[in-house]
């Protein structure tokens, strides 16, 4: 109702721009004149309309962008991530074989009790090292996807409040592009 009405005025001012041009009556010219005004009115409704939706759009947009790119992110990070605990774990594997070196070169066994005993304890800080990268990069994953939750929320309050503006535009020029509302 609302599009076709407006579209149909717009359309009457241009045929009634064509008749003030022809030389109509006093009379002709008064109407045309109302008629170009509300077609106006009616026109720079659509245009605040159509911003409105556009801009909600627009961030909508945006932030499904935004939550394509922190997924991205998401993933290189759990990459690094996995490296990093390799890297790690390579490291502490490194220290103990060194360690177990340097116990048989000294001359302890390595079922010795003092051997079993430094073995233990560098397992247990091998497993201590890589559950700290893990919850670090955990944490970082969890981050990243309360990123995304809030960015789709933004974008989704974006994309209703456009709609809602537009609404309020149309309803707040009703009366003024249709003045037998009012009757």
């Amino acid at each position: 109702m609302c599009v076709p009405a407006i579209l149909g005025a717009l359309g009457a001012a241009g045929a009634g721009g064509a008749a003030t041009a022809a030389g109509a009556g006093a009379l002709a010219g008064t109407t045309t004149a109302a008629t170009g005004l509300a077609s106006l009115q009616g026109l720079g409704t659509l245009v605040s309309m159509g911003g409105a939706l556009f801009s909600g759009i627009s961030q909508y947009r945006a932030a499904k962008q935004n939550v394509a790119l922190i997924e991205e992110q998401k993933q290189t990070e759990a990459q690094i991530n996995a490296i990093e605990d390799h890297r790690s774990r390579m490291k502490f594997m490194s220290a103990i074989r060194q360690q177990s070196a340097q116990l048989v070169a000294s001359g302890v066994t390595l079922d010795s009790p003092t051997a079993v005993t430094l073995g233990q304890n560098a397992a247990r800080e091998l497993s201590y090292e890589s559950q700290s990268v893990r919850a670090g990069g955990q944490a970082r994953q969890t981050e990243l996807s309360a990123e995304q939750r809030a960015l789709r929320a933004r974008g989704r309050t974006a994309l209703f409040k456009g709609g809602l503006s537009a609404a309020g535009t149309l309803l707040d020029d009703a009366p003024d592009i249709w003045p037998e509302l009012l009757r």
